[in-house]
């Protein structure tokens, strides 16, 4: 099957209309996105993009051919135009299947949100599932009791909707040879990122995106981007680390989230702290409170988000009497060097994709007391050796990521 983008944008496209945000004014060139719309082998249209015959014939291609229109959700964008010749825009009945003259068959499948999503499989058996924005599929996104197949290539709200991704991967819809597009890319928070960052966003959920006019090929080998085992995210206070580290495991199923910092009784400013990461987190992650992590990255399963390292740390110094001068200088330090050795061989050989949150206090004011002095030193070795095991490295200042290695 061929594919053509004729939109790639939120239903208002990218940028709106007398806009005058940052998200809007870098939304130029291939970054800016009409309403996402997909012409299908040139038989079949998926959705309506505002001017469609004109972006068809930008993209080299023809809507002459057009035997079916297919609409996959409410339109609150511009009023849609559907040239003269088009066969009128329906909605397929959730589960009803259609076979088209050209060989095409779609099934509509059921959603968690208003709109019908497409399973398209191509003449020669390619798979192409599309949906809608917002939107993932219900259930196991089966459709009359039967398990949808493994699909080579998947559209869809990426950014927007990264736990419908995840249940897509754990139901087998998705899997490391899919190729993931992002679409319906807006003007939200979420999606409103054009430029690097959004492709960044992107990669880290094993997903890219595409400029409008683009003409794909359905199974067709392509670099799928390549997500990293192993992740360290460092930060100041409040950089936006933690979000960084969440956002790139919420497109993968059965997170386990590490809380190294357990809980205070008494302390009212730490229960807003875990209570504002706990409902960030997806409902489908589960949550171990412990600084064990090397049983952890030992033993095969889910992936790992570890924060943080820097409580771990505290933990760790608390054990070994790091804070007593004579007791640090006797033994101390030579028991703390080990339990950060053995982290650190975990993070080695692990077999689980790992990320982890730490604080990055190096570049702050110098501590007043020995004790806060050997915290920071020892935070920094901890930092640098467990980056010395991680196929990505990413700093994060006022909620920017920017990678360095």
């Amino acid at each position: 099957m061929e594919l053509t983008l004729l939109g790639t944008g939120a239903p208002s496209g990218l940028p709106l209309p007398d806009c005058p945000c940052a998200r809007c004014a870098r939304a130029v060139a291939d970054e800016a996105r009409a309403a996402t719309a997909v012409l299908v082998d040139g038989t079949l249209l998926l959705d309506l993009t505002p001017g469609p015959a004109l972006a068809a014939a930008r993209a080299g291609q023809s809507l002459s051919g057009v035997r079916q229109v297919l609409l996959s959700h409410p339109h609150d964008g511009p009023a849609l135009e559907v040239p003269a010749g088009l066969p009128a825009p329906v909605r397929v009945p959730d589960r009803q299947e259609l076979a088209l003259i050209s060989g095409h068959r779609v099934l509509a499948l059921a959603l968690d949100a208003p709109g019908t999503g497409y399973l398209v499989t191509g003449p020669d058996g390619e798979r192409l599932l599309y949906l809608p924005p917002g939107a993932g599929p219900a259930g196991e996104g089966g459709a009359h009791g039967e398990q949808t197949p493994v699909c080579d290539m998947v559209l869809m709200d990426v950014l927007g909707r990264p736990d419908a991704l995840a249940r897509l991967r754990a139901a087998g819809i998705v899997t490391a040879t899919t190729d993931v597009l992002a679409v319906h890319l807006g003007h939200e928070a979420h999606g409103g990122a054009p430029g690097p960052e959004l492709h960044r966003r992107l990669a880290t959920a094993g997903a890219r995106a595409e400029p409008d006019g683009t003409t794909l090929t359905v199974g067709e080998y392509h670099a799928v981007p390549d997500i990293p085992r192993r992740t360290l995210v460092l930060g100041g206070a409040r950089s936006g680390k933690s979000v960084e580290a969440e956002r790139r495991l919420a497109a993968f199923p059965g997170v386990v989230y590490v809380a190294t910092g357990g809980t205070r009784e008494g302390d009212p400013d730490w229960g807003a702290r875990v209570a504002e990461h706990r409902e960030r987190r997806p409902a489908s992650w589960s949550t171990e409170e412990t600084c064990d992590l090397v049983p952890l990255l030992s033993a095969d399963g889910p992936p790992l988000l570890i924060d943080c390292l820097s409580l771990w740390l505290t933990h760790a110094m608390d054990e070994v009497e790091a804070w007593d001068d004579t007791l640090w200088a006797r033994e101390g330090a030579g028991r703390l060097a080990e339990r950060v050795a053995a982290l650190v061989a975990a993070v080695r050989r692990t077999r689980r994709r790992v990320v982890a949150v730490s604080n990055e206090v190096g570049a702050g004011v110098v501590p007043a007391t020995p004790a806060g002095r050997r915290f920071r030193d020892e935070l920094g070795r901890l930092n640098a050796a467990f980056a010395a095991e991680c196929e990505q490295v990413v700093l994060t200042v006022a909620g920017v990521a920017r990678p360095l290695r």
